[in-house]
């Protein structure tokens, strides 16, 4: 039998949490748990029908939310000569390309995604152990590698969305702040639903979405129906 903390105790008393709501009400009751000293994240958690095993079942890709997700990441960017300026202006604490990797081989890491353009790949491989174990690789599959790269820099330094399943099928995703309001909440998950939705490989047999849950950093989950 699972032990909860005093907090959680206190939300889920009274309340059937088997119960699937419509996401709106979802929203709301997570909102209405009890606040911490800090302003937690809004995840979202969606339980696929696929085989994680299979390649061609694989869920991987970035979405921009309409509302953004209440964070800012450090973005470093792999371009040519005549893009830095405009990649730093854009918001990037680092442009560059030969240089770059250079700093990154020297043992550099201080950025949280790393964005190149398609002709700078052939530059970018060369960091392939050192980035691909940290998910930090450029990738076209999660939009990492881009023509407009100066356009990727803006989306991924206001908190564009990156996901990718897990072994068990799930999909998370941060849809938004405690301090966001509700209907900011409710648009940005929805648009992330339909994104996923979007991306059923033609392969996944059966039920695609079984199951959707949402909940605080220090909140328990609360099923949406679907």
């Amino acid at each position: 039998m699972k032990v909860y903390g005093k907090r959680i105790r206190a939300d889920v008393e009274g309340w059937d949490r088997d119960k699937a709501l419509a996401l709106p009400d979802a929203v709301g009751r997570v909102k209405a748990f009890r606040k911490t000293k800090f302003d937690q994240s809004i995840d979202l958690c969606l339980h696929l029908g696929i085989d994680p095993k299979q390649a061609d079942q694989q869920i991987r890709g970035s979405v921009s939310l309409p509302h953004g997700i209440g964070v800012s990441k450090k973005v470093i960017a792999f371009c040519q000569a005549d893009k830095i300026e405009a990649c730093k202006a854009a918001g990037a604490s680092e442009a560059g390309g030969e240089e770059l990797v250079a700093k990154i081989e020297a043992g550099w890491m201080d950025f949280e995604v790393a964005v190149a353009s398609p002709d700078m790949m052939r530059v970018v491989s060369k960091l392939g152990k050192t980035l691909g174990p940290k998910g930090l690789m450029p990738s076209p599959k999660s939009g990492t590698v881009t023509p407009d790269v100066v356009k990727a820099v803006k989306e991924y330094g206001a908190g564009k969305v990156e996901f990718r399943n897990d072994p068990g099928g799930n999909i998370h995703a941060v849809v938004g702040k405690m301090s966001f309001e509700p209907q900011k909440v409710i648009e940005n998950a929805q648009a992330f639903i339909d994104t996923i939705n979007r991306m059923k490989p033609s392969a996944s047999k059966g039920v695609y979405i079984k199951k959707v849950s949402i909940k605080g950093t220090m909140t328990p989950g609360v099923l949406v129906a679907i």
